[in-house]
């Protein structure tokens, strides 16, 4: 067959066998997504991964803290231990509610050659540990963490890999008895059995005797060990007695609880019942299980303060997982949209704007989730913002795709899109990705306006790179582009990079303005401020080269790439340079990533420079527009 041949369009017949397979294909994505999790047990692990607890600040599924704190200590989001492959809800069942059980599951990972050396296991081999294969060298660790310089840019990357595992066995030890206490006098007390027989033997003694006395020293011991629960536990399990008619319900750890009950020798009832669930979960008594499962959910929900269908929305948003069912569906739009370049031009990329449109809708719906969710606008963090920056970038393929309609700008969003919720995935490793940024908040006004305006300046800006590379490789690998498809191109690239001046600037400005009211002054020359005016700067240039006519097509297109250097510069370089307002701090791999991110678009601009590779002859394309 010829490539006259395979540049016409497809039958009738060969359409509706493409347009079948690839709804099959979209539908089986869809399918695997909405299909819930099974557990092999007969414990109703879902039910518990729904009761709310209170971490950071914000009330939340166990579901949605056993996903973050695995994400946190394991650089995964399951457990592969052995032969036995556990969901992150899996462990962390296990872990707080039966400790003695978890200290086996391999969850730490160890990559540095060293640290393994200290622990005596070979990281070729495996790359994770168990905490009982790191308390032997405890010590040992110990004292190589006291020597690790406190800021992050002065560590090298054996002192990077020990402050790791030092932060993992940390959230480890904060995790593990948070529903239930160690034990204490070397017994297991799980239904605190020794506790309540002493209060009660304390009450009835006489105060000031010796019998009090000795009653009350036991007590103390316990409560010894339970002020240590109340320093480092950091998820509140425990909802105040009474919620609070109005603000916010202020919930307690378990150590702070059962410090309170030693004083006035009543045990909180939740308390209780999570003790006989861990004695339940220990015995695999599922009917018990699930009946304290039952009864714990309307007392958490009704003393906590917590909107139910809020936290029942959260786990359901954890199960679906909507943006990993977006990456999936972006890179086969980028497959289907790139086929149409050699073949059935028409047919597939029309049928890469309908797949498209799909992700599009998931995409939508995870960020109104999240910001159902939150109840904050769409941008509050970096996470955040990579899901947004991907969003618009597809709305705006989208627009240019139905004015088009060539697959262009479907092949050009959709690398954005996969690439932007893969930067969010990596960033999820962070902990909780629905808590607050950390510059200063202190109006939603502010969030729903200045951040996402410049945000979608972020995305145009992106999406005219995208666009940019797609002229570039059509060009010189793919035989050339055709006149029409050339103009079209460099007509959507001036478009967007008009929109992306307007979005840029408009958002600098109001970031000005909040910075005003915030600190005091319009502008101070942060990091990220200037990031903001260096993209407005640089979009304005390559706009006055177009006009100008300073610059072939071609050089525009190499322009426009290097404005994607400049953006990821924006939004992620600024950030880990240790100074300024906006400042988050210093992030190892992230940067490794931005450098590699920066070589990839330096060759795509090398490319623009390197005669036409014909590897794909068109016998009718006339070449690119030079």
């Amino acid at each position: 067959m010829s490539q006259t041949d395979l540049m016409k369009d497809a039958s009738p017949k060969v359409r509706r066998i493409l347009f079948g397979v690839l709804t099959l294909i979209v539908g089986l994505i869809l399918v695997r997504q909405l299909t819930p999790p099974r557990y092999n047990t007969e414990l109703d692990l879902a039910a518990f991964g729904r009761l709310p607890a209170q971490e950071g600040g914000r009330i939340k599924p166990i579901d949605s803290i056993a996903r973050a704190n695995l994400l946190l200590i394991a650089n995964r989001s399951s457990v592969v231990d052995g032969g036995d492959r556990l969901s992150a809800l899996e462990w962390f069942t296990e872990l707080v509610l039966a400790p003695g059980a978890a200290v086996d599951r391999r969850i730490f990972r160890v990559d540095h050659p060293q640290v393994a050396g200290i622990l005596g296991v070979d990281n070729e081999e495996r790359n994770y540990v168990s905490l009982r294969e790191i308390l032997p060298h405890f010590d040992t660790l110990q004292a190589q963490w006291t020597g690790v310089p406190e800021e992050p840019q002065l560590r090298n990357p054996y002192q990077r890999a020990l402050v790791k595992l030092a932060d993992s066995v940390g959230l480890y030890d904060s995790l593990a008895y948070t529903f239930v206490p160690p034990p204490v006098f070397g017994r297991d007390d799980v239904n605190f059995s020794i506790l309540r027989r002493a209060l009660a033997d304390r009450a009835t003694k006489e105060p000031g005797t010796e019998e009090y006395r000795t009653v009350t020293n036991a007590i103390n011991l316990f409560a010894t060990q339970y002020a240590r629960l109340a320093r480092t536990l950091t998820l509140q399990s425990v909802p105040p007695e009474v919620a609070p008619e109005t603000g916010f319900p202020e919930w307690r750890n378990l150590g702070v609880s059962l410090l309170e009950a030693t004083e006035t020798g009543v045990i909180d009832p939740v308390v209780e019942k999570y003790a006989l669930l861990s004695e339940a979960f220990a015995n695999r008594d599922a009917a018990t299980f699930n009946r304290i499962v039952a009864e714990l959910k309307p007392i958490l929900h009704e003393r906590g303060g917590v909107n139910a269908g809020r936290v029942q929305f959260e786990h359901f948003f954890n199960t679906v997982d909507p943006f990993t069912a977006a990456e999936v569906l972006y890179v086969l739009v980028f497959l289907v949209a790139a086929a149409s370049w050699l073949v059935y031009p028409r047919t597939l990329a029309t049928a890469a704007f309908w797949i498209t449109l799909v992700a599009f809708l998931i995409h939508t719906f995870g960020l109104l989730a999240r910001m159902y969710i939150q109840g904050r606008p769409p941008v509050t963090n970096l996470y955040s913002s990579a899901i947004f920056v991907g969003w618009g970038a597809v709305l705006l393929c989208l627009v240019l795709e139905r004015i088009f309609r060539n697959g262009i700008a479907a092949a050009a969003a959709a690398p954005v899109g996969f690439c932007t919720l893969i930067i969010a995935y990596h960033l999820s490793y962070s902990g909780d990705t629905l808590e607050m940024m950390q510059a200063v908040l202190d109006s939603n006004f502010w969030l729903a306006t200045h951040v996402p305006t410049v945000t979608i300046g972020y995305s145009a800006v992106f999406l005219a790179g995208s666009l940019a590379i797609v002229y570039i490789v059509r060009d010189r690998i793919f035989g050339g582009i055709p006149k029409d498809q050339g103009k079209a191109i460099s007509g959507m690239v001036y478009g967007i990079l008009c929109f992306a001046l307007f979005f840029s600037f408009v958002g600098t400005v109001l970031g000005g303005i909040w910075a005003d009211q915030s600190w005091g002054r319009f502008w101070g020359w942060d990091p990220k401020e200037n990031g903001a005016l260096m993209i407005v700067l640089w979009v304005a240039l390559i706009l006055h080269a177009r006009w100008a006519k300073l610059a072939t097509p071609t050089g525009i297109m190499q322009l426009t790439i290097f404005g994607n250097i400049i953006t990821a510069w924006s939004w992620f370089g600024t950030n880990m340079l240790g100074v300024g307002l906006h400042s988050y701090g210093f992030m190892d791999e992230a940067f490794v990533w931005l450098m590699v991110f920066v070589i990839s678009q330096l060759g795509f601009i090398a490319l623009g420079w390197v005669p036409p590779v014909r590897f794909i002859r068109r016998g009718t394309a006339s070449g690119g527009v030079q």
